[in-house]
This record gives C-alpha cells, sequence and structure tokens, in this order.
C-alpha cells in the first residue's frame, strides 16, 4: 500500500507560505494564454518532464502546489506571467504521465473539443454525451478520434464535467486525456486531478467555440502512451467515489434501503409517495456527502481504499458503513424538497422541482417522507451495526437536523420581513447553521462507524463549519458570476430575498441613499435583467465580491489549519483533500471595476 507522507503538504513551502502564494491564494483566476513559439512550448514541456520526475508521486499533486512549482518554472524559463495557467496544464500533463501508462488503452476516455471540428462543413449531431462524428476525415477531429478509437479508447466529443465524471465513476474508465482550452481545462479537469484520477491534457493554441486548432502531435503523443505498468501507485479517492455513486444504484439501493411498497401497482396512491420519493432520491446530485462519510471510514482505518488495493478494498467496504452514507443523503435531499418549495425554485438536476411536478402539498409530504425512511435507514441493524453506534449516529443526525432548521428558520424570517437589515456576522451564522451541521454529520457518522467519536467530536465540528462557511459564500458568488451554477439563475439570490453575506456587506458598506435603492430592488417587477444590473453595480461599489473573497480565503485557512491538528495521517490527508476539491473555484471572475 502507498503511505501518505507525514507532512500533508510536502515538497512545497510550509502551508502558510502556499496560502499567500500567487495573487489570488488559487481563488481567482490565473493568467493563462499559450506560448507562441512552438520552440518555447517545447523547451516547458522537457522541463516539466524533469521537474515531474523530482516530485512525490504518491500522492496527487494540489492545484497550490501545482501553481507554487509552476511560477518556478515560468520564472526560471523567462516566460511571462500570463503564460502560468499554460505551464501549470503542462506540468500536470507531466506529473501523471507514468499512471496514464499503467493504465490500459481500452480503460482511457480521450475527450475531444467540438471546436476542432470544420464548422463549415459537419453536419454531425449531438446527444447527451456530444458531437456524434461521422468520420468523414474532413477534419483533424475525426482523424484523432479514428486513430484513438483504432487504439482501443473510449473518445468523447464534448466539452464540460458531468458526462465525463459519470462514465468515470460508473466505471467506464480509469484515466482521462484531454484536449480543450485552458478555460474548459479548468472547469472539466481540476476536480479531476485532485480526485487522483491520471489525467494529460494538451491545450488548445487558440480560444473561441469555431475552428479552433491543437498541437496535433503532441495529441497523438498524448493519447500513443504505452502501456506500462508504473513503479509507485499514486493514491487516488476514485474507488470511494464510485462507492458512493454505486450506493445509489438499483441493486445495492434496494438492498439497503429496500421499497416497503416494491410489490404494488405504480399507479397504487398507496404507493405513490414511496415512489416519487426514491425517483427524486436517484435524480441526480454528486453524492458528495457520502462519499465523505464513506471516506472518513476508510481513513480511520488506515486509507486502504485509496492506496495500491484501493478497488479490492473499496468493493468490500461493509453495508453498515454504505448504508449510514445513504442515509446521510436521504437526509439531504429531504432539505431540498422542502428549501425548493420554501423558496419557490423551479429546477434541480435539470427538471422540474417536486412541488411544481406534484403539487405543493404532495411535496411538503415526500419531503417528510424522506426524512422518516433516512431514520428508518440508520434504525435498521439487521446488516450488524451495533446499538450503540446506530444510537450515537441517530443522535448526530438529530443535532445536524434540527440546527440545519434553525438556520433555515432564521433565513425565512429576515426574507420576510420588511427591514432588510442583516450584518455580515449575522448572515455567516446563518450560514454555519444551513451549511456545516451536513458537512458535520457526514464526518462525524464516518468517524463514529471507525472508532469512538468523542476524540474528534470538536475538531471536526469546527472544520466543518469553516468548510461550510466557504462553501456557502463561494455558491453565492456562483449565484452571480458563474453560467454553470447550479442555482436556478444568475442573482436568484436577490431576486427570492434571501439573506446572504454579498447582501450584508453590501448594505454594510454602502451609503444610505445606495442602501435604500438596494432593498427596493429586493421583489422588483422590473425585468430580472435589469435589476441584476443594477444591483451588480450597487455590489461593485461596495467592494462586495472582493470583500467576500477574502472571507472564503480567511475560512479555507482556519480549515486547513485545523486540517493540520488532526493526529490521524490519513484523516488529516483527507481534510486537506476535501478543502481543496470543495473549495478550490476559479469562477470568481465579476470585475471591481
Amino acid at each position: 500500500m502507498a503511505t501518505v507522507p507525514s507532512n500533508p503538504r510536502p515538497n512545497t513551502p510550509g502551508n502558510a507560505d502556499i496560502a499567500s502564494a500567487g495573487a489570488d491564494n488559487g481563488l481567482g483566476e490565473l493568467p493563462k494564454h499559450v506560448p507562441e513559439s512552438k520552440a518555447v512550448r517545447e523547451k516547458v514541456r522537457i522541463e516539466a518532464i524533469a521537474l515531474a520526475k523530482t516530485l512525490d508521486k504518491t500522492r496527487p499533486l494540489g492545484r497550490r502546489e501545482m501553481e507554487t512549482h509552476g511560477r518556478a518554472l515560468v520564472e526560471k524559463l523567462g516566460l511571462p506571467e500570463e503564460n502560468l495557467g499554460w505551464v501549470m496544464v503542462i506540468l500536470a500533463s507531466a506529473f501523471w504521465s507514468d499512471q496514464v501508462s499503467a493504465v490500459p488503452c481500452d480503460r482511457r476516455l480521450l475527450l475531444l473539443p467540438r471546436c476542432l471540428r470544420n464548422s463549415r462543413s459537419c453536419k454531425a449531431q449531438y446527444d447527451d454525451f456530444g458531437l456524434l462524428c461521422e468520420d468523414c476525415g474532413a477534419c483533424d477531429l475525426t482523424n484523432l478520434r479514428a486513430e484513438a478509437l483504432r487504439r482501443g479508447y473510449k473518445v468523447m466529443i464534448a466539452e464540460g464535467s458531468p458526462a465525463v465524471m459519470k462514465i468515470i465513476l460508473g466505471g467506464g474508465a480509469d484515466a482521462l486525456l484531454g484536449v480543450a482550452c485552458l478555460d474548459v481545462l479548468e472547469r472539466t479537469l481540476d476536480k479531476i486531478l485532485l480526485s487522483g484520477i491520471p489525467c494529460m491534457a494538451v491545450p488548445l493554441l487558440s480560444d473561441g467555440c469555431t475552428d479552433t486548432v491543437a498541437d496535433v502531435d503532441w495529441v497523438r503523443a498524448m493519447f500513443e502512451t504505452p502501456y506500462q505498468p508504473a513503479a509507485v501507485k499514486t493514491r487516488t479517492y476514485v474507488h470511494l467515489l464510485r462507492s458512493a455513486a454505486k450506493i445509489f444504484e438499483p441493486e445495492q439501493l434496494n438492498r439497503l434501503a429496500p421499497r416497503a411498497r416494491s410489490g404494488r401497482s405504480g399507479d397504487d396512491p398507496i404507493a405513490s409517495t414511496e415512489s416519487i420519493a426514491y425517483d427524486f432520491l436517484t435524480a441526480g446530485g454528486k453524492h458528495l456527502r457520502p462519499f465523505i462519510t464513506l471516506a472518513v471510514y476508510d481513513a480511520i482505518r488506515g486509507g486502504g481504499c485509496t492506496g495500491t488495493e484501493g478497488a479490492e478494498l473499496a468493493a468490500e467496504l461493509p453495508d453498515p458503513a454504505k448504508r449510514m452514507a445513504l442515509a446521510i443523503e436521504i437526509f439531504h435531499k429531504a432539505s431540498l424538497v422542502h428549501d425548493d418549495i420554501e423558496d419557490d425554485d423551479s429546477e434541480r438536476y435539470g427538471r422540474p422541482t417536486v412541488h411544481k411536478t406534484h403539487g405543493m402539498s404532495t411535496a411538503i409530504n415526500v419531503g417528510d417522507y424522506l426524512v422518516g425512511l433516512g431514520y428508518r435507514t440508520v434504525g435498521d441493524r439487521g446488516d450488524g451495526l451495533s446499538a450503540d453506534v446506530a444510537a450515537d449516529i441517530l443522535s448526530i443526525f438529530a443535532s445536524a437536523h434540527t440546527r440545519l432548521c434553525e438556520g433555515q428558520g432564521a433565513e425565512l424570517l429576515w426574507r420576510d420581513a420588511k427591514d432588510k437589515q442583516i450584518s455580515p456576522l449575522d448572515a455567516l451564522k446563518i450560514y454555519a447553521l444551513k451549511t456545516a451541521p451536513a458537512f458535520e454529520a457526514a464526518l462525524m457518522t464516518g468517524v463514529r462507524l471507525a472508532a469512538p467519536a468523542e476524540p474528534l467530536a470538536e475538531p471536526m465540528a469546527r472544520f466543518a463549519r469553516h468548510l461550510g462557511v466557504a462553501y456557502q459564500i463561494l455558491n453565492d458568488l456562483d449565484n452571480w458570476q458563474d453560467p454553470d451554477s447550479e442555482d436556478p439563475g444568475t442573482g436568484s439570490d436577490l431576486l427570492g430575498g434571501r439573506p446572504t453575506v454579498l447582501w450584508a456587506l453590501a448594505v454594510e458598506g454602502l451609503d444610505e441613499k445606495d442602501r435604500e435603492r438596494l432593498k427596493e430592488l429586493v421583489g422588483q417587477e422590473a425585468p430580472a435583467e435589469e435589476t441584476l444590473a443594477e444591483a451588480t453595480k450597487l455590489y461593485r461599489r461596495a467592494n462586495v465580491f472582493a470583500k467576500a473573497t477574502d472571507l472564503v480565503k480567511k475560512h479555507r485557512h482556519r480549515a486547513e489549519q485545523i486540517a493540520n491538528e488532526v493526529p490521524h495521517e490519513s484523516l488529516r490527508y483527507l481534510l486537506h483533500f476535501l478543502t481543496d476539491a470543495i473549495l478550490d473555484r476559479r469562477s470568481l471572475s465579476v470585475s471591481e471595476g
């Protein structure tokens, strides 16, 4: 089994130094322009390969570590700062090349961009997994695809991570090779790299969405990487991610939480509530909380599922651990049904919300049913979960449930109040109640499944609080700035009158006239575009986005400090992974100008 170094950030400066490395601590946009000269690009690749050979290959290389090494390469080669993002992609590919080599070609996925096609002549159609190439031979895209298929690769011509992650987490591929512009590579590959999935990439030479070009010889060299077992296995969470996803597949779900009405017809009114609830439970989501529970359980027990025998050990995770991981997602889904009602959201997981489809009363009842199903899932000890462990986990869930309701209640009271005054501190208190308890419950459930909970209760609660607050602030920023956000629409928090820290910072930072105007915008009859444009100007005037980003940095830093104090080596590594995976966002790009 590969071991985790005792220092959670080896081969880099200390955590405090890393936190200050770079202009934005890994939270903002990096400069990313491709060097124009092919000779310069080749020189960078040679230097990156040499540097990668000196790095610790037993664990994934964090993004901020990658930035530190990338800046060193930029300085060494005398490159302009604008090449940093590109250099980091080249270095990441060099780092993972040995692990990609260790994956047979028929277990590799090649991701090609649609923009490489000849837009003037291409008549190919699209489906959910991208372009349906007709192999006409009229462009580099179709030729590269044909060559990769002959070598046994799975090939997708698409952009964006959902379909890619669906294939990887479904067990369809064990390595990813991508060609895309630098913006897409950041959005698609960052989380994949952090998870420890072997990954290489070739950036496109130009921006734009049509008729782009790439170093085709680099692309060919990348997918011609021969199969050769690696001497060192890089630690990976992909097996645990897959285990969390598989819990929601029919076979495991029916075993872990069997339907009580499974023998009844689908149009039977007695079975309808169960049917709607299970349909929503399996409708979508990242399954982040179940993964956290399984990963913490594994970490306390030594972290075997992330090592050289990870696939086999993850497949043998006991049913009680999977059942508790399922329960945490059931509770989460129940809260989403009720949240969608309270916020009158119209869409969830790319389809109408439960109350829009089935009506308000039925949706409330379905949410209540999921709460009951969660407690039933914890209380069913038929597969060997001891009574004391079950009781402790029930207490963990009950505490998280009540605190979440307190936070949601405070938000609803503020939303319905005439005076929209709220301080940033009060907004953060609401965040700590609404978001942190679910993270804490996922963490502590994993701890209690493996060991007594008391020694880790206090640091896990503090870690979850800072992680949850930073996560919620990032969601708020995404709600204004990220078109790919899961929220129903950009700026929907303001249109819905929700108390966010962005609002609180604006109220605090504006003069009386602007403050009163901002309050008038909530519930405004004017078109949403006009309302949001004016609100954005006011937010910028109060320097809201920069202040919110600083808050993310502060809470992230505190979470990392707590992680460093955890005595369990594998758990400490996991907490740093969660901080990186959950809080690394490059979408914070609203200009303060």
